[in-house]
């Protein structure tokens, strides 16, 4: 049998975990998509640790660089977390962490962010779930920067739907990049997923015809 390589692992790892589900659903823009992710099913420490290790290997494979990993409040937090301990466990990688305060906190020590006190020069990644409109990008980059002249290494999330937005003719990713300068680094895209249904690696393939048709609608590569 086939080893599967860790891109098709964590395929496998979210179906089996139900967080890629396959059907026909109505998504928050309206439109019918043959296939959804809810990363909200993953609640255990079990899931969070191989979580955490798929994240890791997609820093480590794309020569990622950073001194700290960043977590938006809120999903982002617990992914920064794992992410920094499965670097160094599986890497011998020692980076530090912090993540966002919702509100600025004028008491204690204060600030912005909990964790690692950013500082000039430091080079950061931010880690997320998935990205749909980038509203977490925008909203971490002012903080960041307000925080510290840090350098954005690049953003790592877990899926890049690789679908136009409602707007432009881009994808969250590509505008990501257009806007704000920042790369962002998937574990696995949706190409890589329908791909995982053609080899067998993941059930699916009464769905293939409408994914095809999904990705000739509102696909961008």
């Amino acid at each position: 049998m086939q080893q599967l390589t860790y891109k098709e692992e964590f395929i496998r790892f979210m179906v089996e975990n139900g967080v890629l589900r396959f059907g026909e659903f109505t998504l928050k823009s309206g439109r019918k998509a043959p296939y959804f992710i809810n990363t909200g099913n993953y609640k255990t420490g079990a899931q969070l640790a191989r979580l955490g290790a798929y994240y890791a290997a997609c820093v480590h494979d794309n020569g990622l660089q950073a001194d700290t990993l960043v977590g938006p409040a809120y999903k982002g937090i617990p992914l920064a977390v794992t992410t920094a301990v499965a670097l160094y466990e599986k890497y011998g990688t020692d980076v530090n962490y912090c993540f966002d305060r919702k509100e600025v906190k004028d008491h204690g020590e204060g600030g912005l962010f909990v964790g690692k006190a950013l500082e000039n020069g430091e080079r950061v990644i931010i880690v997320e779930d998935v990205m749909t409109s980038g509203k977490a990008l925008r909203e971490i980059l002012p903080k960041l920067k307000s925080a510290a002249d840090v350098e954005i290494a690049g953003m790592v999330i877990s899926v890049d739907r690789m679908e136009k937005g409602l707007e432009s003719g881009l994808s969250a990713v590509q505008e990501a990049y257009k806007e704000f300068g920042v790369k962002v680094y998937s574990i696995v895209t949706m190409a890589d997923i329908i791909s995982a249904i053609e080899k067998g690696v993941i059930d699916g393939k009464e769905y293939l015809s409408a994914m095809y048709e999904y990705r000739k609608t509102y696909g961008v590569d």
